[in-house]
């Protein structure tokens, strides 16, 4: 199978934005999660520059990012952060919504990685849960819940359509006209015999 990235787009996204992430505050309270990442793009190379640079800031030196295959068309060996090498690998068994982060010097953090294709309403929601302190979420757990959510808005979504396609069609001129003049809706037309519904 051949991958091919567009490198132009991304490149101007990453240039134009900074990282946009969510962390968990400063607390004795252990999660599973340390925060949010939400790229614009699956490209690495471009993607990872501007989080690790404001990550040092706040964290330490990032060394060392891992990531899960699946998620990523390619995954480089380095990536170049403000005067210093970030090197990046890659494991199957890793959750493939979840980066690691490593410091030599600071420790390890893991982040959820909101798919960049995301709706900004549910990646306001899975970033903010995935940075509350102390939170057991893991990153599937998260996508899981997001995705029953996404589900439930969908389907209130296509039920408040049909009733409004049913009101226009009655307002509309869908609606029948009894033999008085009055309208009457769909349901209340009378049936002729031996008709089968």
């Amino acid at each position: 199978m051949t991958t091919t990235t567009d490198r132009t787009a991304p490149r101007d996204l990453a240039a134009e934005f900074s990282a946009r992430l969510s962390l968990t505050p400063k607390t004795k309270l252990a999660g599973q999660l340390d925060g949010a990442w939400w790229p614009y793009s699956r490209d690495l190379h471009v993607e990872l520059p501007p989080l690790a640079a404001a990550l040092d800031e706040v964290w330490g030196r990032i060394t060392r990012v891992t990531v899960n295959p699946t998620r990523w068309p390619l995954i480089p060996h380095k990536v170049q952060v403000a005067g210093h090498t970030v090197h990046v690998g890659w494991f199957t068994e890793q959750h493939p919504d979840k980066l690691i982060l490593l410091s030599l010097t600071v420790g390890r953090w893991d982040l959820l990685v909101v798919p960049p294709e995301t709706e900004p309403a549910a990646a306001a929601r899975l970033m903010t849960a995935a940075a509350i302190p102390g939170s057991v979420l893991t990153a599937g757990a998260l996508m899981a819940n997001e995705a029953a959510i996404g589900r439930g808005i969908r389907a209130a979504r296509n039920r408040r359509d049909a009733r409004n396609r049913e009101n226009a069609w009655e307002t509309d001129g869908g609606a029948s006209v009894a033999p008085s003049g009055h309208l009457i809706g769909r349901r209340a037309l009378p049936v002729p015999e031996n008709t089968w519904w």
